[in-house]
């Protein structure tokens, strides 16, 4: 007997459709995060069978899915958009939501989209937290910079530094700024001393990851961005091709053509942000050591300008991290089977 449940999911609650093959009979049930017990009602579903629970991906499910994989539980995550799609009313409450992810499951209809394994989730979480703190840090260390400028002192170098910090401690502020200025030095040494915590542990996580140390072989490709590149491509064999890739990364370019015109615009932006961040950072590092990429950005730097050179140059370094990542091969394998393909087209 497997049980087949259409969640509805919320942040505070989620509305159930559910039926089991033995019977067939469609119930509905909500329950509430902090006060019903959640993980007894889905046990004491799972004891009785299989479970299937699908439900649209959302960014406050990742307690969710961890009580469902810990209970044994199958789990489908499905593409809001392309589910929303299939609704055959305009009419949208939580039940006829919950109703219409449970048909589509029945159906075979469900727009299933890729679960991240729980090691991806993790350092994945890490590096946007990492992020966060990078932000925070320059939005401290910006502060600092214009309380000295604002008294006719411009600082340069790194504020993180002891240096650093003895320069702006020195600086001779009025009574509400000094104080001020005391507190953002101490903030700035505590997301110093978290930064390198977090980079220390992704340090470890990378020294045992064949892949990453593949793919930092490329010039440009560091612990961030081979780290970025395993965990958010995953599984690789899922993409045909660069076009796959490239499109899943946001970094295709958005099409607007009618009869004779066409016309590519700007990329699409869609999937992750931070590993377009950090694919942008990693090709402007690869431009200046690899001579393709280098002719690449500044052919485009003189007609298109900065922003779009930057852009193809990181599309062209995902693709060959993509196809170092397919191929199990690092960079000095690609480049041979680059110039071997275009000696054999010459012969040709």
């Amino acid at each position: 007997m497997t049980v087949y449940i259409g969640v509805d999911f919320h942040a505070r609650k989620q509305m159930l459709s559910y039926l089991t093959t033995e019977d067939g009979e469609i119930q509905q049930k909500e329950l509430l995060h902090e006060q019903d017990d959640v993980r007894g009602f889905y046990a004491q579903l799972r004891s009785s069978g299989p479970v299937i629970v699908g439900f649209e991906s959302s960014g406050y499910a990742a307690w969710f899915e961890e009580m469902l994989e810990e209970l044994g539980c199958e789990i489908w995550v499905g593409h809001a958009a392309q589910i929303r799609k299939c609704a055959r009313r305009r009419q949208k409450n939580d039940r006829r939501d919950a109703d219409l992810i449970l048909e589509l499951m029945l159906r075979g209809d469900f727009p299933r989209i890729h679960r991240y394994s729980r090691e991806n989730r993790e350092v994945l979480q890490q590096l946007r937290y990492r992020q966060r703190l990078v932000k925070m840090r320059t939005m401290t260390i910006n502060s600092l910079r214009f309380m000295a400028a604002s008294r006719g002192i411009t600082l340069r170098g790194k504020l993180q530094s002891q240096q650093g910090q003895g320069r702006v401690l020195a600086l001779a502020l009025p009574t509400p700024m000094d104080q001020q200025r005391d507190e953002l030095c101490r903030l700035l040494m505590e997301l110093q001393q978290k930064i390198e915590t977090v980079e220390e542990l992704l340090t470890q996580t990378a020294a045992a990851d064949v892949k990453v140390k593949r793919l930092r072989t490329h010039p440009g490709i560091g612990l961030l961005t081979g780290l970025g590149l395993v965990h958010t491509l995953a599984s690789i064999e899922r993409f045909a091709n660069g076009r796959k890739v490239t499109a899943y990364a946001g970094l295709d370019p958005v099409e607007d053509s009618t009869g004779e015109r066409r016309r590519m615009g700007s990329i699409s932006k869609q999937g992750s942000r931070l590993l377009r961040l950090l694919l942008v950072e990693a090709g402007q590092v690869a431009a200046r050591h690899d001579d393709e990429l280098g002719q690449v950005y500044r052919r485009l730097l003189v007609r298109r300008g900065h922003a779009t050179a930057k852009v193809a140059v990181a599309r062209r370094l995902l693709v060959r991290a993509y196809i170092m990542l397919r191929d199990e091969i690092d960079f000095a394998e690609f480049q041979r089977r680059g110039v071997a393909a275009r000696s054999s087209r010459r012969s040709a």
